[in-house]
């Protein structure tokens, strides 16, 4: 297997290049070392040709079969964890194994966490359904965050065609957003993958989670293709898909529409490439928040080619908070569509999501060398393009190229620009206020 694509860290990173040294090494961009051009480098293939890769995309492979029912799963509506946990015990023992969820039943599970590392790769085939318990209680002594879980696990594939349905209305009726009487408190996010590596996920459908949809947390070598993720635009926090202390993931070809979200990428994320994404409702394609109670967040090597967005409240957005440090650099978007986007392009270094209003504060997560290159459509506001930056941190190198973002029904719009250093090439409309 060929190792991780290598990405451009300059000496100011704030990477530990000794700490992950696969990961580190210089490429040439057009526009020089860790540049605007970065990304014209090709992010390699995240699994290379070894003949173990061939293995893990062949579901039919000489692996042993663990299904779910001969461990007493029904798909009737009673609760089957127990029987997925004893399934799991065996299926990760053996070498190598596929781990099947049987079509034309629905399975309800309380909260679970499928813990490796197994003793070899492991496939998670779902053809049915997997419901989420309705009962908030079956939470209580656990952690809330969380419903489906696997961890620490290397070598794992997951998909088959199935839903994963979180009947998130149970807890959307008590958030703080809906109910403002309510405090606010997390709810689990529907399938969690924490510390994996050489993980692939794709062809599943994910609706209705209790917040967020899907999150990657602190693995590394991900792919994920071919999801369909959704739930009402007024469900609070539902994000599609969530990226946090990730490095080296592609996300191709998905639909999302959510109540948030559509992708969110945050700190500690690296190297993250997102392509062919349809977008709406939802709150766009987001870097952050970052920098939340003055904490220290980075994010770098964000590529997002080729998207379409439809009725979100933002475009392509990075947002942070007062008083955080770090930085957000090297990020392209680029050849995307907006339909009826009310901020298409958008930096808020002043993001404020409280029932409180924030203070000023000087200290400021950094956004440099961010490039805008073949964005067109139509916005649902007059600002079409918003750089709200900070004084003490300004944005710099940021890049506007061939951009068209007209109002809706032919009328114009404008840029906004508050404390940002940027140049703009080709045709630019509205017209760039840097």
């Amino acid at each position: 297997m060929e190792g991780p694509p290598s990405i451009c860290v300059d000496e100011a990173s704030p990477y530990d290049t000794q700490a992950y040294p696969t990961y580190f090494g210089a490429i040439n961009g057009e526009d020089g070392e860790c540049g605007p051009g970065f990304w014209t480098a090709a992010v390699s293939n995240l699994y290379g040709d070894g003949d173990d890769d061939d293995d893990a995309d062949d579901p039919e492979s000489s692996s042993r079969t663990v299904n779910v029912d001969d461990f007493g799963a029904k798909g009737d509506g009673t609760d089957d964890t127990e029987a997925f946990e004893k399934a799991w015990k065996e299926a990760c023992s053996s070498a190598p194994s596929v781990l099947v969820v049987p079509e034309n039943k629905s399975y309800l599970l309380k909260p679970i966490t499928f813990s490796g590392p197994c003793k070899s790769l492991i496939k998670v085939m779902i053809y049915g359904t997997i419901q989420a318990s309705t009962n908030r209680s079956d939470w209580d002594g656990s952690n809330q965050r969380y419903w489906l879980r696997f961890q620490k696990i290397t070598k794992l594939l997951v998909e088959g065609g199935g839903t994963i349905d979180g009947n998130g209305e149970i807890w959307w009726k008590y958030s703080c957003k809906i109910d403002k009487s309510q405090p606010c408190k997390d709810a689990p996010t529907a399938m969690t993958f924490y510390s994996c590596k050489n993980l692939k996920v794709k062809d599943l459908r994910f609706k209705d989670s209790q917040q967020i949809h899907l999150s990657f947390e602190r693995c590394s070598d991900v792919a994920s293709s071919n999801l369909m993720v959704t739930a009402p635009e007024n469900s609070p926090n539902t994000d599609g898909i969530h990226v946090t202390g990730t490095l080296d993931i592609q996300i191709d070809s998905c639909v999302i529409g959510t109540g948030d979200d559509c992708i969110s990428i945050v700190s500690g994320s690296q190297n993250v490439k997102a392509t062919n994404i349809t977008c709406g409702p939802g709150h766009g394609i987001s870097i952050g928040s970052l920098g939340k109670g003055n904490k220290e967040a980075h994010v770098s090597q964000v590529l997002v080619d080729g998207a379409k967005l439809v009725g979100t409240t933002n475009g392509v957005r990075i947002k942070t908070w007062q008083g955080g440090s770090g930085n957000a650099n090297n990020i392209k978007f680029q050849n995307i569509d907006m339909d009826n986007v009310t901020r298409p392009i958008i930096v808020d270094q002043n993001y404020c999501d409280s029932k409180k209003s924030c203070p000023e504060q000087e200290s400021a997560v950094e956004i440099s060398n961010v490039v805008y290159k073949n964005i067109k459509g139509t916005s649902a506001s007059e600002v079409a393009v918003k750089f709200d930056c900070s004084e003490s941190f300004p944005c710099t190198g940021i890049v506007l190229e061939n951009i068209n973002l007209d109002g809706m029904g032919g009328k114009s719009t404008k840029s906004s620009c508050k404390n940002v250093e940027g140049t703009s090439k080709g045709t630019v409309y509205p017209q760039p206020c840097f």
